[in-house]
């Protein structure tokens, strides 16, 4: 057991790293382009900060650990907007752009209920449970739609600030996004392997660890990406990165997943689906409570405690 908590803290420490260094490179060369901190966060930050998710769920569905991959890419989410943006919104009220309020939430709402709708097999009506590649290529294009449109807003946004994005050579971006890619690669198989092992000795279920101990673990781009945006006043990239990475999470990462195997749906993840669309609709509503477009430190409070009393609920169902 002592060697597999070992490994597991290796992997999440070159998953961290390797998505540090991956969003360092990636978001100096956007800056080259004079792109927007709001499309930034929702693109580039996003996909660096998720590159974790990305590729454990790859290993994961690979191997066929279904509930590692599904409770990765679903916990990840409810760990994002119920710790991540809790915490930052504890930092600083977020003041949220219109556009999020109206487009970007309602779009990950849309996400999580078309992955609850498919792995529920209600268009098919299949008792198989299954989310299939056909499945994955409807994620697919939703997320090509989701790109299109933040390409769209790249001729309208033209806010930049400076301070979060240092310049670098072209050289030193090429060598932090190589080597932020081979640390996440690494990392990643230390993640998977190591976690299962983890449940094996607890004797609890995959799906327990991939909510869980694997979602935070690969959540932690996010939390530092966030938390330190909001500590800058920079709500825009705290607010894009959390959005951004859960639609890139069940849009694109769970897409990825189908295409290397089929990933099997397990109703019990149903529940936790359910939190997140829940959580989803809370935070669009805070929109419009208090303050308008800000989300108040007591609604960010609340979105704490509401993950403390579901982090009792998943724990309490195993014991």
């Amino acid at each position: 057991m002592i060697t597999e908590l070992g490994l597991l803290a290796v992997g999440l420490i070159l998953l961290v790293k390797g998505a540090d260094w991956l969003v360092s490179g990636a978001s100096a060369l956007a800056k080259k382009y004079k792109v927007s901190d709001l499309a930034v966060g929702l693109t580039i930050v996003a996909f660096g900060t998720s590159a974790p998710e990305l590729v454990v769920n790859i290993i994961a569905a690979h191997d066929g650990f279904a509930d590692v991959a599904l409770g990765n890419v679903i916990g990840s989410n409810n760990f994002n907007l119920f710790i991540i943006l809790g915490l930052s919104g504890l930092v600083i009220p977020l003041k949220v752009h219109s556009r999020t309020v109206w487009r970007e939430v309602p779009l990950s709402f849309v996400a999580a209920g078309l992955v609850f709708l498919l792995g529920n097999e209600f268009f098919t009506g299949a008792q198989n449970k299954v989310i299939s590649r056909l499945d994955g290529l409807l994620l697919l294009v939703f997320f090509t739609a989701f790109l299109f449109y933040v390409y769209k807003q790249l001729k309208t946004d033209v806010h930049i600030k400076g301070d979060f994005r240092v310049r670098y050579s072209r050289l030193k971006i090429l060598v932090l996004i190589i080597a932020g890619l081979l640390a996440l690669i690494g990392g990643g198989r230390l993640v998977v392997d190591s976690a299962v092992d983890i449940a094996h000795a607890l004797g609890v279920s995959e799906k327990i660890i991939g909510l869980t101990i694997v979602a935070a673990g690969t959540s932690l781009p996010e939390l530092a990406t966030s938390v330190v945006a909001a500590y800058r006043r920079n709500a825009d990239i705290a607010i894009g990165n959390i959005v951004g990475s859960n639609i890139f999470n069940l849009f694109l990462i769970l897409s990825a997943s189908t295409f290397i195997r089929p990933v099997s749906y397990n109703t019990a993840f149903n529940t936790d689906l359910i939190v997140l669309m829940t959580g989803t609709l809370f935070v669009f509503a805070a929109m419009f409570t208090g303050k308008r477009h800000k989300l108040d430190r007591w609604e960010a409070l609340l979105l704490l405690l509401a993950y403390s009393g579901y982090l009792w609920y998943l724990v309490g169902g195993e014991l």
